[in-house]
């Protein structure tokens, strides 16, 4: 499948070079049959006419590439095109198949556009707004889930564009708050949006004009203020994430030997798992498992106890010292597990 991408790239690219050299071969022919017009008229006036008009444009194609195709005239008139017909000929070929040569073969010199053929190839792929040390850790995750990825970032680090160019992964230099640079990363195919810029305002800009492109595409976005984020979600639909809120339960629960997941989202509701062992002082000792899951709003999914493991545990069971448990639930709520368990 990735040839495969990398094939219809590679004829879209081709194609647009096609386009670009649609210029010079027009000059071309128009120089061709004006030529041959006007070599025409010049043979009636000398009185070495032609036959037809394409038999004059025809010598005049045939000079171009120095091969005449009838007898030498007599007319310096007619003479000198014998002469001037091969370099404007040769020197228009020339100079467009070496601007097409070099446009089609030097990849490395027209990066954007070869980046905007692979992106063009994609459907149902996430485009990823900012290409910075967040935005590079979510492009690893999404190419190891298989997951195809078209980038947007206006100032690019030569280091982070290497490193996801070697996943295949497309970047595009651009701002993606214009609609031009959303359209060339393929937004109306697209299925997910991700905003990974450290700006609230210009990733809540983007993902507005996103949507408004793509009504069904989802919109992720990083927001810093952990209200706003909220705020976005409930107004706008959009999965909108707080890092300081995300990180913030993970970095308490380790400094407190607490092991914790990264948080996945569950119909816009942050989830992460965590294992605890009860200790000798903790506030969780002694009472039962449905305690736990109402007043702190998690799931315990595992009990362990001595060299027993109860992966569903009753509601009615009663913690001790040393338990091991596995609690899911969201970052702030099992923060508070985590500080009853000191």
């Amino acid at each position: 499948m990735k040839k495969l991408g990398k094939w219809k790239a590679s004829w879209r690219d081709t194609n647009l070079l096609v386009k670009e050299f649609r210029i010079p071969l027009f000059i071309f022919v128009a120089t061709m049959l004006g030529g041959g017009a006007l070599y025409q008229r010049i043979a009636f006036i000398v009185g070495e006419p032609l036959h037809d008009y394409s038999q004059a444009v025809y010598l005049v194609l045939t000079l171009s590439f120095l091969q005449p195709s009838g007898e030498f005239p007599h007319s310096p008139f007619l003479e000198a095109f014998y002469f001037i017909m091969p370099i404007i000929g040769l020197g228009i070929l020339a100079q467009g198949l070496s601007d097409f040569g070099i446009m089609l073969f030097n990849r490395n010199a027209r990066n954007e556009e070869w980046e905007m053929a692979i992106a063009s190839t994609f459907e149902n792929h996430t485009i990823l707004v900012g290409l910075g040390h967040l935005g590079f850790r979510v492009s690893e995750h999404l190419t190891d889930l298989g997951k195809k990825i078209a980038i947007i970032e206006l100032d690019p680090k030569d280091d982070l564009v290497d490193a996801v160019r070697e996943m295949g992964i497309p970047v595009i230099h651009d701002d993606a708050s214009r609609q031009s640079s959303l359209e060339k990363a393929g937004i109306y195919k697209a299925s997910t949006i991700t905003c990974c810029m450290q700006a609230d305002a210009l990733n809540l800009q983007i993902a507005v004009k996103a949507r408004k492109l793509n009504p069904k595409i989802n919109v992720i976005v990083r927001i810093f203020d952990d209200e706003f984020a909220k705020s976005i979600q409930k107004q706008f639909g959009f999965t909108a994430f707080s890092a300081t809120s995300i990180s913030a339960p993970a970095f308490a629960a380790a400094s407190a030997g607490v092991e914790i997941t990264r948080p996945i989202t569950v119909e816009g509701e942050a989830l992460s798992l965590a294992k605890l062992r009860i200790r000798e002082n903790s506030a969780l000792k002694q009472i039962s498992v449905a305690r736990i899951e109402k007043d702190y709003d998690v799931s315990v999914v595992l009990l362990r106890r001595n060299q027993e493991i109860d992966m569903h545990p009753a509601g009615m069971r009663i913690l001790r010292k040393n338990d091991i448990i596995a609690i899911l639930g969201n970052p702030d709520k099992i923060s508070l597990a985590v500080h009853a368990n000191q």
